[in-house]
This record gives structure tokens, C-alpha cells and sequence, in this order.
């Protein structure tokens, strides 16, 4: 963040050659810099470059208040952050404006009196473009006195007549004038709530309680809300609908690399997860979208991979600190740890209740299997199929140390298979050695090449793969 322009008031704002541009007029403008230098202006954002974004630029370049149509998890409320980017990051205002009015334009009926009364002496304050956008999850509660306002008692009882401007303590959105309101989940709101955002909306004006206040709101308005809420638990109201300019889709990653890039910017990490511990949590997490046995409508959110990923690096944690371990690394056990945890985060269809369990270990053994395919395909595992089929058994689980799972694997003499797995998955010590034999190991038993057998341990679980 730089600093605050040192102008003082409206004399030397002037003299500095500044000049007022409408909110849309800034946004439009800053987007095109961006756009023609070649930077990304929604950075932290997967998977929307050819369907998403290129709607909300337009969207934004033709003055469009907009509204996010997506499931759970979708990156909807990031992307409306993002906008704040596209701001200048420092606006002028009047001192002391409740509504944050440009030094050139006051609107208020105070701020009206005190550029009248002191000219060029009018005192200038900065605002930063982070305090141009508020943000509000809509309620059944919430009430037009939130986003509108209401008349203040206090002000009243100060003396003031009830007909007078000044009694009105402002909402949300005429407290962001010149910025972005952005709400969340808009069909939760009551439709009564909805009819008063009319007149923000097209006419740019407020009413309140018989008052018709004409300030000239400069606000872009952007919301979010679920298709699913869209048009069952609450709807957005026609009026409304209309007045957005823009209505946009989101969706899921469609592509595995921006699942995993998700994951990888979101999830806080405790230990060392491997990429293909990641992928094969983003691959689960596709499968269930995929799934007839899953609530589609419901949607699987970003946040299920995140939440995986991050009980994932836990249980790695855990182990090794129980065991003694330098390093915690994750393996393919830990990530059955996830499965136990998070199924609650997953609707399924009717007519599947007793089979979840079933349904989230069938869908983890195809990610798994796939993940085994697209790093160890080539690789010839017929030395270590031998060696278990002559009675050679090898011992993980989440509480068995890397060096203790290495120690165990069979003897392959000069065969170099086990540096073959570890080079394609990129292992070069004990833990992440350990984590890529392990998936390895894994995928013959998927591939029905060897036998496992799991059983619940005290503080774990244990595998014996033979």
C-alpha cells in the first residue's frame, strides 16, 4: 500500500489537476490499463479465464450492476472481492462526509452547507480503496434500516423536526456511495428488503418512511446467489432481477490443474503434502460432482478439498509426532482420514441413505487408481508382485513412521523399481520415498494384483498389503 496523497482540500485538489470520474467511469477505465498491460486483474482465481471472467469484464465495461449465479464453493464472494482491485486506491472525500461524497460533488445536505460555507478551504480526506467495498450476507433479519436506513430517534430527540434530512441515519448502501455493495445469498433476503433496493437501483435515489431523499448514489451493486436458493428456499424478486445488467453463471473447476492450484492457494497446510496426495483429493472431489449418488443441485464445494487437504496435513502432523519424525509427510493413508470427517459435508440423493460410506470409498479408490495411472504407468511392478505373492507383507497405517515402512518392504535385489516410483513422483527422502511406494503399493491392490487387509488400531488404523 503507498501512501496518502498529502491534498488537504478542495483548493489544492484542484490545483493538482484531479479530476472526477463517476464509480463506473473508474472501474471501466482501470480494467482497460489492465488489460492492455497485460495483467491479470483477478488474481487467485482458477478455472473462470474462458467462461467467467470474460463476462464479468464485459459486464463491468458496460456499467452493469452484476449477479452470481453458482452452487456452494464456486468462488463467487472472491471474485466480488476482486473488484475492489480494479478501484483507485486512493479516492478523495469530504471531510467528515457520512457518505463518503467526492470534494467536487457533495450530495448531502451538510456537505452542501460546508462547501458553501468554506469554498476552497473545504477539508479533503483520502480514502483507500479497501474501504469502498462492504460486504453483507443476507438475512431473513436483515431489515431495510441495514441497507437503506432509517430515521435516527437520537437526532430527534436532539431537537431536530422529523421532516428534517438530518434525522436519517444512512444503510449500507448510501454509506457506500462512490464504492461497491456487494450481497451474499441475495434471494435470503425478504422480498419487502428487495422492493426497497428498487429505487437504488434504477433511480438512484432512497426513500425513507415517506422520506424521498434525491441523492444521486454513485454505487455499483453485485450479489451472489445459488440456483438451488434461486428458486426454492427464496427467489430474487422480478423487479430486481431486472435491474441487474449482467447475470452470470460459475461453475467448478473443469480442469484438474485448476482443482489442485484451489487447493494448493486455499488449504493451511501443518505438513508436507505431496502433489499426488493433492491430486488425488481433487480427483475425489470431481468424482463426487460427477456422482449420481451425490446431491448435484446441493453441489460439492471448493471448501470439501480444502477442508480434506488441510485434515490431510493433520494427520501427517499427528503421526509424525507421535513417531518420533523429523518431517511430516502425508500419504495416501491419510487421506481415508479426510473421508471419515468430511462426509457430512456431502448431500446425497435419496434412496442412498445406509450407503455413504460405500459410495465416498468406491469414489476415493477410482481417484486413487487414476492418480497411479497418470504417474506409474510404464513402470514394471512384476519384481514386487512376486516378492508378496511368496508370503512378503508390508505394514503401513497412520500411525506407522516412514522409516519403519521402508525398513519393511521386500528386497527386490539390483532392481532399481523402487527409485523408478520415487523419481516419477519427484521422492527424495524417507517421507515423501515413503508416501510414492505407498501409492504404488496401492494401485496393485486396486489393480487386484495383491491383497490388503485394514483393521482399526489403537490411535489409528493399520494396512497389511501381502
Amino acid at each position: 500500500m503507498t501512501d496518502a496523497p498529502t491534498v488537504s482540500t478542495v483548493g489544492e485538489l484542484r490545483a493538482s489537476g484531479h479530476r472526477q470520474k463517476s464509480l463506473r467511469e473508474e472501474l471501466r477505465d482501470n480494467l482497460l490499463v489492465r488489460l492492455a498491460a497485460g495483467d491479470d486483474p483477478w488474481p487467485g482465481l482458477h478455472g473462470f479465464d474462458d467462461t467467467v471472467i470474460p463476462q464479468v469484464e464485459r459486464a463491468l465495461i458496460a456499467g452493469h450492476d452484476i449477479v452470481l449465479l453458482g452452487e456452494r464453493g464456486q468462488g463467487k464472494t472472491r471474485l466480488l472481492r476482486s473488484l475492489v482491485g480494479l478501484l483507485d486506491e486512493w479516492s478523495p472525500v469530504i471531510s467528515g462526509s457520512e457518505i463518503g461524497e467526492h470534494p467536487y460533488d457533495p450530495v448531502s445536505v451538510q456537505s452542501k452547507q460546508a462547501a458553501a460555507t468554506y469554498g476552497d478551504d473545504l477539508r479533503v480526506s483520502w480514502r483507500h480503496r479497501d474501504e469502498r467495498y462492504a460486504e453483507k450476507l443476507a438475512t431473513p433479519d436483515t431489515s431495510v434500516a441495514d441497507l437503506i436506513g432509517d430515521v435516527d430517534p437520537m437526532k430527534v430527540a436532539e431537537g431536530r423536526s422529523l421532516g428534517d434530512p438530518e434525522t436519517i441515519h444512512f444503510g449500507l448502501i448510501p454509506r457506500s456511495h462512490r464504492g461497491i455493495v456487494a450481497i451474499n445469498e441475495l434471494p435470503d433476503l425478504a422480498e419487502r428488503i428487495q422492493v426497497a433496493m428498487l429505487n437504488v437501483m434504477e433511480e438512484r435515489d432512497i426513500q425513507i418512511r415517506g422520506y424521498v431523499l434525491r441523492l444521486p448514489l454513485d454505487v455499483l451493486v453485485v450479489a451472489s446467489a445459488n440456483p438451488e436458493d434461486y428458486t426454492n428456499r427464496g427467489r430474487i424478486i422480478t423487479p430486481l432481477k431486472d435491474r441487474f445488467g449482467a447475470e452470470i453463471r460459475t461453475h467448478y473447476p473443469t480442469e484438474l490443474a485448476d482443482e489442485v492450484a484451489v487447493i494448493r492457494q486455499e488449504a493451511d497446510l501443518v505438513a508436507d503434502v505431496p502433489d499426488h496426495v493433492v491430486e488425488t483429493l481433487a480427483r475425489f472431489t470431481r468424482n463426487l460432482r460427477e456422482s449420481s449418488s451425490v446431491d448435484q443441485r446441493s453441489g460439492v464445494s471448493a471448501r470439501f478439498a480444502i477442508a480434506g487437504a488441510e485434515t490431510i496435513a493433520a494427520a501427517a502432523l499427528h503421526r509424525a509426532t507421535r513417531q518420533g519424525e523429523e518431517r511430516a509427510v502425508a500419504r495416501t493413508v491419510d487421506v481415508e482420514t479426510a473421508v471419515d470427517v468430511l462426509g457430512g459435508k456431502i448431500e446425497f440423493e435419496t434412496g442412498e441413505e445406509g450407503r455413504e460410506r460405500e459410495v465416498l470409498t468406491h469414489l476415493l479408490r477410482t481417484a486413487t487408481a487414476a492418480t497411479v495411472r497418470h504417474h506409474l504407468r510404464g513402470i514394471d511392478m512384476a519384481l514386487l508382485v512376486e516378492a508378496m505373492e511368496d508370503g512378503r507383507m508390508v505394514t503401513t497405517g497412520s500411525q506407522v513412521a516412514a522409516r519403519d515402512f521402508l525398513a519393511g518392504l521386500p528386497v527386490l535385489g539390483e532392481s532399481e523399481l523402487y527409485d523408478q516410483v520415487c523419481d516419477a513422483l519427484g521422492a527424495t527422502d524417507d517421507g515423501t520415498r515413503a508416501a510414492a511406494i505407498e501409492l504404488a503399493l496401492e494401485g496393485l491392490y486396486l489393480a487386484r494384483k495383491i491383497g490388503k487387509d485394514s483393521q482399526v488400531v489403537p490411535g489409528g488404523n493399520e494396512t497389511v498389503y501381502g
